[in-house]
């Protein structure tokens, strides 16, 4: 079963790390405050039929991708297709998403988040073309949409909350981050996700 921590170890930290240029414990506080955001912000828009398109859309691009497969190498990472994920699924909150989570204790700030995001979000994508397809290309028909939905909403289930709105997320983030600026995120994420293209 598809789960956020399975998902985690499939980003080699210490490569993102020295990337980065940042100690491997930050680069992880990091990668752990903006995962279940990134998750958070993908089931948002998938609760819309024209944001699960697109979804399907771009996980459809991502499908049969090596990072799915375990074993990235994050040399290899396009971060272009990263940065217009993320600004595909946070929209006109990308900034306010970023500063939000820079102010994580230990995340590194709004600019190690900034490039962080970019990384993290090629490999989500594939790991969800992996988890919907089963390794087959993924298609807009109603159940793909349904089992999108239902993929994303046990992973955010799994780490703590409930995804079905600002509740949910907040309770998400909430636990993801020990409760550190917790409410803060909860309450922006609620108002803001799903604020991306649909």
């Amino acid at each position: 079963m598809a789960s956020l921590d399975e998902l985690m170890s499939r980003i080699p930290v210490d490569q993102v790390a020295q990337r980065l240029g940042v100690d491997t414990p930050t680069a992880e506080t990091a990668i752990r405050a903006a995962l279940p955001t990134l998750v958070g912000g993908l089931d948002a828009n998938a609760q819309h039929p024209e944001g699960a398109a697109s979804l399907l859309s771009a996980l459809d691009k991502h499908s049969g991708s090596p990072l799915a497969e375990g074993g990235v190498d994050v040399d290899a990472i396009d971060t272009e297709d990263g940065d217009r994920i993320v600004s595909n699924v946070f929209g006109d909150k990308k900034d306010q998403v970023i500063s939000t989570l820079g102010s994580v204790n230990g995340a590194g700030g709004n600019d190690l988040i900034a490039k962080v995001l970019p990384i993290i979000a090629p490999v989500v994508l594939s790991y969800l073309a992996k988890q919907i397809g089963g390794g087959a290309s993924p298609s807009a028909s109603g159940a793909s949409q349904g089992g999108l939905g239902d993929l994303l909403g046990g992973l955010l289930k799994q780490a703590g909350g409930n995804s079905g709105g600002a509740g949910g997320i907040g309770d998400l983030l909430g636990s993801v981050l020990g409760g550190n600026s917790g409410g803060g995120l909860g309450g922006l994420l609620g108002g803001l996700l799903g604020g991306g293209k649909r």
